[in-house]
Formats: structure tokens, sequence, C-alpha cells
């Protein structure tokens, strides 16, 4: 399937591939996986808690790539779908296409991390080889043939995987997420004295807003995480869940899973009235940056969701000198709240020379108005003249 130099195996689970072996090929410091999402934990407990498994539309179909020598080179996660829920990537209105044509869009093949929407490699290659990651391309087009899927997609990777999937015939498709950059701010007010007048006291007025009458938030990692408290934090969870897909992606097995595994990597951030959570966020903590993920809360208190989500994470980034706090997918108020556009890239192969021809041509037209988007968000950024630094 891969390059002469190169042999492929297919694992239909993330434990059939050694730890040693998954995390070796992932971008590492000290042994640890710079972005908390390709550690092999995080995948065991998406799988093991029945999250991502066939049963769900998620058959992981994981590419090891080895060399001549039988030696472990390149990993591409990777599952085998029955739909499109979970990506944050939208790619319904291709599927709807194909099957008003005849075809079929399902299944596919998703190169992502479920129900994650973080940049992060997919095309995992410690050496950096072009040859093994485009190995890992073809290995994959050739699989989808195998399976009769319509089509692989590669979601939320870094823009040089994309450029070299371009350079390779595959669609790029780029998208705007919203990313706050610490400029080694000494504190919250540091990073408030950057802002306009008007926006400074419109955070000021939030916060106060968000934690009166006594509510509190405590920051929870490793060992300091206990059952309770993901007790706790899964009924914020299934409360938002349930508003905004009908059902959660996440069960609670997963989050013990989690503390089990990785609980070092985890910040819960819990707001308490007395000594009663009412309102939560999980967030990952990487080499140099925070990622947010999922919030929820039985109570409604005004400003409660910037507090716990986007001004507390701001607060951990600074105490904890974290370069980048990635606030998840969509969301143009986190503009107003400090957090700057930036460009998020995938990319796509199509199998159906119509669909593809279809698809590019909308990709086309989709570009230049996504970065003519990022260049107006720009300018409702909320800094004062001249602080902006480039990035």
């Amino acid at each position: 399937m891969p390059e002469p130099s190169f042999t492929a195996a297919i694992h239909p689970t993330t434990a059939s591939i050694p730890a040693a072996v998954w995390n070796s090929l992932v971008p590492s410091t000290s042994g640890v996986p710079d972005n908390p999402f390709l550690d092999h934990a995080f995948f065991r407990a998406l799988e093991e808690s029945g999250c991502a498994t066939g049963k769900t539309g998620w058959q992981p179909q994981h590419i090891l790539l080895k060399d001549a020598a039988d030696t472990p080179v390149g990993l591409l996660p990777l599952f085998l779908k029955s739909h499109s829920m979970g990506e944050y990537v939208f790619d319904h209105g291709w599927a709807n296409a194909l099957e008003r044509a005849g075809g079929h869009y399902y299944p596919k093949l998703q190169g992502s991390v479920p129900f994650t929407p973080a940049t992060a490699p997919k095309l995992l290659v410690p050496s950096g080889s072009l040859e093994a990651q485009s190995a890992l391309l073809s290995t994959a087009q050739q699989l989808a043939g195998r399976l009769d899927a319509s089509s692989v997609h590669l979601t939320f990777v870094p823009e040089a995987e994309s450029g070299l999937a371009g350079s390779l015939d595959w669609l790029r498709r780029v998208d705007t997420q919203f990313h706050w950059h610490n400029q080694s701010y000494s504190s919250f007010e540091d990073f408030l004295e950057t802002l306009s007048s008007r926006k400074r006291k419109t955070i000021r007025r939030e916060r106060r807003d968000a934690l009166a009458d006594g509510i509190e938030v405590r920051w929870l990692s490793g060992r300091e995480i206990e059952e309770q408290h993901w007790d706790a934090f899964f009924d914020f969870y299934e409360d938002t869940g349930a508003r905004k897909w009908g059902r959660p992606y996440l069960n609670r097995s997963f989050f013990s899973l989690l503390g089990e595994y990785m609980a070092e990597r985890v910040v819960l951030m819990l707001a308490y009235d007395g000594d009663i959570p009412i309102a939560g966020a999980i967030n990952f903590r990487g080499k140099d940056r925070l990622y947010g993920r999922n919030w929820g809360a039985v109570r409604d208190v005004p400003f409660l969701h910037f507090e716990v989500c986007y001004y507390q994470a701001i607060d951990y980034a600074i105490a904890h000198k974290l370069a980048v706090v990635e606030a998840g997918a969509q969301g143009e108020h986190k503009l107003a709240r400090g957090y700057e556009p930036v460009l998020t890239h995938s990319v796509h192969w199509i199998a159906h020379p119509g669909l593809r021809r279809a698809v590019a041509d909308y990709l086309e037209d989709e570009r230049p108005a996504i970065e003519h988007q990022q260049e107006l968000l720009e300018t409702f950024m909320p800094f004062r003249k001249g602080e902006r630094q480039e990035r």
C-alpha cells in the first residue's frame, strides 16, 4: 500500500499499538506528548469508554508505518465513519450532494482527534520525512478504496501538513478559530491595560457580576480531581450537550478514564456557590498552551460562562506562563474578550471525480471569503492602537 521503502499496518484499536510506540511518534518533550490530545492515553479513553468505536460510527483504522528495518516511523490516527458528527469541519452539504446524485458518501475515513477541534499534527513522523508523510497519505487513499469509502479527511492539521497534502492533489480548506496570546503578561490587569478603555470596563464588569454573591472558581488538576468532581462536571456537560446536539458525545466513563490515565494534563475549573458546584469547564494543558474544551452549568448566572471559560483560562495561562489559550470552535463573541482570529486548516481527498470537482469549485470560492472575514474580524479586536503585536 505505501511506498516501497515502507510497510503499513492498520490497527482496529489504539490499544493494539503499544503506548511507548505511539507516543514515540508524537511530538514530545521528555517523553510527554506536547499536545495532550495526541497522547495514547487520550485515544484509549475515547475508545475504552465506548465514545469512539464502531458502534458510535468511529471505527479506528490507525495507520502505523514501518521502515525496511521494521522500525515504526509514522502514525496516522484514522477512523472509518458512518456520519459527520463530532468533527467541527462541516461536510454535510458534500454528503447530501453525492447522495442526491446516486452515490454514497458514507463510509468515509476521518483523520482527527474525535470530538476535538484543536489543531494537532496528523502525519506523525518524528524525522519529518516528507517521504514517510506522503506514504501515510497514500496509504489512507488506498485504504479508502479497499473499504469502499468515498473520501479521506484530515481536519485541524498544521499549515505545513495542509501544504504537503495540497501538493499531492488533496483539496485544502481553511476556517477561523479564536485564540488568546500571552505577551508575557504579569497579571490579568496587565493584559487588560492593552485593551481599549471601553473594553476594559466591560470585562471588569462581567467578571464582577459573574462572581457576585460569593461565587468562586477553583482550579483542580491531577490528584485533586475526585469522582465527585467528575460527577458534578458531567451533569454540567450533559446539560450543554443535550441543548446543543441532542445527545452528548462523551459519556461518564470517559471522564473517569481521563482521571485514571492523564489527570495531570486536565485542568478542571469549577464554579462554586459555597460548597455546591454550579458550573464548570474542562481544559487540557499542553507544552505551551491551554486547550478549552467543554462547559456547562446548572444555574443561569450572568457572564459566568465568560468567566469560567475565557477569563479563568487567561488567568491560568498567565499564572503558568503558557503562550496560548485555544478556546475551541467558533464564537465571534470571544473577539471582544481578547481572543484573536486565527486560520485553521483541513485537507480532503475525494474519490468521486464529479464530487471532487464540485467541492474544489466550492472551496475556491470559500477560501477568499474566509480570508476576507479574517481581515474584517481583526479590525474589531479590542486592543488599543499599537498594543497588538504581530504573531
